[in-house]
């Protein structure tokens, strides 16, 4: 059966289009907090922001509900304390912005994309394998 979480996420996807979900440097430090701990209220994602430089409660408040406004996060009123979470997970938005990137800079050639992202940093004995893996498994299909 398929919770309303899912549905939510699945209607996310098809109906928001990245220039209405593009979440700037802040929302995604708020969107990784949130992936990382769980849902969590506006006061212990504010704590968490705290950790590393100060931020004001009424910054991340607002950041917050303009998040809830974009689709980015869900809110549940249901307790005095406003429980918010992603609406999306991690690899869905990854997935929403690559595409923008691939489409708007790099012409959709998937090829520039991954050489150029290949060609920035020095890459891992890791992470050479996992590419390796993923090719088989593509050329397997």
């Amino acid at each position: 059966m398929i919770c309303n979480y899912e549905i939510l996420r699945i209607y996310l996807l098809r109906n928001i289009s990245y220039n209405n979900m593009k979440p700037t440097d802040g929302e995604l430090e708020i969107l990784n907090l949130l992936w990382e701990n769980g849902a969590m209220t506006v006061r212990a994602v504010n704590d968490k922001r705290n950790e590393h430089r100060r931020v004001g409660y009424t910054t991340s408040l607002k950041m917050m509900q303009i998040m809830t406004e974009k689709g980015l996060l869900t809110r549940d009123t249901a307790q005095r304390s406003h429980i918010y979470t992603p609406a999306l997970r991690p690899e869905d938005l990854q997935g929403n912005i690559l595409d923008h990137v691939l489409h708007t800079v790099f012409m959709g050639d998937r090829s520039r994309l991954v050489l150029q992202a290949l060609g920035n940093h020095e890459i891992t004995s890791e992470e050479l394998e996992e590419l390796k893996t993923l090719i088989q498994k593509i050329e397997e299909e």
